[in-house]
């Protein structure tokens, strides 16, 4: 087999070299996108937002940090010789109602915040409630209603600009969103810089943030059984 002419060999290097420099532009631009889009807005938010979404994070950590001591206790007490069948279930039905809390299967008050989204030129998409309500978990809020829709682990929002649907039920705007939690921080999260309240004004939305000493969050999830899953243990 004749060997290669130089000339050949020259454009083969550059073609591996044309295709290492997109290759390498390629993963650059993809771990740039993927930045933008995992929303580092951290990086861009002001010093008052940080504290603030800081002071929700310790205060968070101390609430977890009593309910952690709360529970110790109350295993040491069951424990001893002098638990009661009582005691047992107090105990278990405080459990439950916490549990039916974060299933949806419960009404729930506590202080948090009321939204209204407005959308007169239906351009808002779903990926925009999706992102409230993304910040409003990451935020510490313990419940949360869309419309009459209560949001649950396996909550989705479909559809297209101005026509969105949650869990298969359409919204209307204006869309009015309830949430229970940490009031300043709720509303800090969703006044981030390039955050929510930007996206929708960005779409010629309008966003109205009410903290509140007390939200009613009424609307419930049906109750499922599971299929395969079951308790483990006990």
């Amino acid at each position: 087999m004749p060997a290669a002419s130089p000339s050949r060999r020259s454009r083969a290097a550059s073609h591996l070299l044309i295709a290492a420099l997109c290759a390498i532009l390629g993963f650059g631009i993809i771990v740039q996108v993927q930045r933008i889009s995992d929303g580092d807005s951290l990086a861009t938010a002001r010093p008052q937002d940080l504290v603030v979404i800081l002071d929700g994070l310790q205060r968070r950590s101390a609430d977890l940090t009593s309910e952690i001591a709360e529970l110790q206790a109350t295993l040491t007490t069951l424990k001893s010789g002098g638990a009661t069948s009582a005691a047992a279930l107090a105990e278990a039905q405080r459990r439950a109602q916490t549990l039916a809390i974060l299933a949806g299967t419960a009404t729930a008050v506590g202080p948090g915040v009321q939204m209204t989204i407005a959308d007169p030129g239906s351009a808002i998409p779903p990926e925009v409630l999706l992102a409230a309500l993304q910040e409003l978990r990451n935020a510490g809020a313990e419940a949360v209603q869309v419309g009459a829709v209560r949001v649950g682990v396996d909550s989705a929002f479909t559809g297209t600009n101005g026509q969105i649907s949650l869990d298969g039920v359409q919204l209307t705007a204006p869309y009015k969103i309830m949430a229970i939690g940490d009031p300043p921080t709720l509303t800090a999260a969703m006044n981030i810089p390039g955050g929510v309240s930007d996206t929708v004004r960005r779409a010629t939305g309008t966003i109205e943030i009410t903290p509140s000493d007390r939200v009613v969050v009424d609307a419930l999830r049906p109750l499922r059984s599971n299929t395969y899953a079951q308790p483990a243990g006990g």
